[in-house]
């Protein structure tokens, strides 16, 4: 792998993680319509830590607000007190995320046959401009008023399936659990929040599985590609970082579903050039 590759599969996983247009998706026909070099899965995985710190400086303050919460929960528990009124906000965020959480246990069991869907371009393609529906229709949902003080466990187990099923290559996971939040209820700026603390739990347990499968390869660091590593962790958090106040943005002035054109282009041709046997790399 080059600089270049580097470079280039850290912008793109900067990007297409946060903005509504699947990563998993791009990388897949990136790969079979360019020849795109498959990153190794070490590398996959630093990509993923590198969009992860990017959604933890962005949401710094509410993830400080939940580990106080966390102990202070932890110390009423301990000494027996009773908590009194309405629990705090951070308090109830983590009520909200553990069970929007819940549904990934179950995509757990089918892990492998979810990730061999990436091997079918086509599929791929129909799950792109099936992304493109579910944001199209995203924008023309009556604007919502619930937050993490009204929403209730039914809507964020719902957030929760949308997060379960895009986990299908193709499908955008921000794009359909910000949507499944606006469906159910959510201000559009609560259901971008939700949606990107909801990734926190789902991207750190996905990178501890394949961390796993990485120590079980001997070999360690390959020579010489620490600095490539290095590299594109850096665009890769600097990129996202940017592309979740881009997604605030949009979604708050109700042009989320601008993106819908997008997958639907991307979906459409890359459909077509399948079907006509269209690469810039001779096939292997």
């Amino acid at each position: 792998m080059s600089y270049l590759m580097s470079a280039i599969l850290g912008f793109v996983q900067g990007v297409a993680e946060f903005l509504p247009i699947s990563s998993s998706g791009h990388l897949t026909l990136l790969q079979y319509f360019f020849g795109m070099e498959q990153p190794d899965q070490l590398f996959n995985i630093l990509l993923h830590f590198a969009t992860l710190l990017a959604v933890c400086l962005v949401y710094l303050q509410d993830i400080a607000e939940m580990v106080v919460e966390f102990f202070r929960f932890l110390g009423d528990l301990i000494h027996r007190r009773s908590q009194s009124g309405r629990p705090p906000e951070a308090r109830r965020m983590i009520l909200l995320l553990i069970v929007g959480t819940l549904p990934l246990f179950l995509v757990v069991l089918l892990k492998d046959r979810v990730e061999a869907l990436g091997n079918y371009p086509p599929f791929v393609s129909c799950a792109l401009l099936v992304t493109g529906a579910v944001l199209f229709f995203s924008d023309r949902m009556d604007r919502g008023h619930k937050t993490a003080r009204s929403a209730t466990l039914p809507d964020v187990l719902m957030v929760g399936v949308a997060q379960g099923l895009a986990t299908v290559p193709g499908l955008s996971r921000s794009g359909c659990t910000i949507s499944a939040g606006m469906a159910a209820g959510f201000e559009r700026k609560f259901a971008v929040r939700f949606s990107f603390l909801l990734s926190l739990p789902a991207v750190l347990g996905a990178t501890i599985l394949e961390v796993k499968d990485v120590l079980e390869v001997p070999g360690g660091i390959p020579e010489g590609v620490l600095g490539k590593y290095l590299l594109g962790m850096v665009i890769a958090g600097v990129v996202g970082y940017f592309s979740i106040q881009l997604v605030n943005l949009l979604a708050s002035k109700g042009k989320f579903g601008a993106f819908a054109y997008y997958c639907w282009a991307a979906g459409a041709l890359s459909l077509a050039a399948y079907f006509l046997n269209f690469r810039l790399v001779p096939a292997v």
